[in-house]
């Protein structure tokens, strides 16, 4: 199985996200990460779907996406054209002694303090999924309270759009 990041266009209404999501657990697909947002198209939401499953499984996903009525359009963003981000904050123990440590943890994975308590350090961080794994692994021993993860955000390399790589453009009214 492979790793497979979705960007999905939809008409900005209500229940769309309900109808997508019920389509992957009726078929036994776990979303690993979702983020939902508006475009640059009033009316338009993209939505950017990771989902671990091989080729066969990520064909009917895309057959079963393209008959919802809501959804415009749907790319595979391969991880060589990607710019991919994730956001997390991190609320680590960082009493006084501790404390020099976590700032230079911090300062060398270029996140930010966005918090500081008098036993503890709230962290920000931007960037790929293996850099934040990354940072919370060096993070780990001073002590992590508490962690809040984003979905993956997503855009193609490049000056293209999301039709020059479209798997299936419909172009149906809204």
């Amino acid at each position: 199985m492979a790793r497979h990041t979705l960007s999905v266009l939809v008409q900005d209404q209500p229940g769309v996200l309900a109808r997508i999501s019920a389509l992957f657990s009726r078929r036994g697909y776990n979303i690993e990460s979702l983020a939902v947002g508006t475009t640059e198209t009033p009316g338009i939401s993209r939505m950017t779907i990771v989902v671990e499953v091989d080729s066969l499984a990520l064909e009917q996903i895309t057959k079963q996406l393209n008959k919802l009525i809501n959804v415009l359009k749907i790319v595979e963003l391969d991880d060589e054209s990607v710019i991919a981000r994730e956001l997390m904050l991190i609320k680590v123990r960082a009493d006084l002694n501790a404390r020099a440590s976590v700032l230079q943890i911090v300062e060398l994975f270029r996140a930010k303090v966005v918090d500081v308590a008098s036993d503890a350090v709230t962290v920000e961080a931007t960037g790929s999924h293996d850099k934040l794994e990354a940072l919370l692994e060096i993070l780990a021993p001073h002590g992590i309270k508490e962690i809040v993860q984003s979905g993956v955000v997503a855009l193609g390399r490049g000056g293209k759009g999301i039709g020059d790589r479209a798997i299936r453009s419909a172009d149906r009214p809204a």
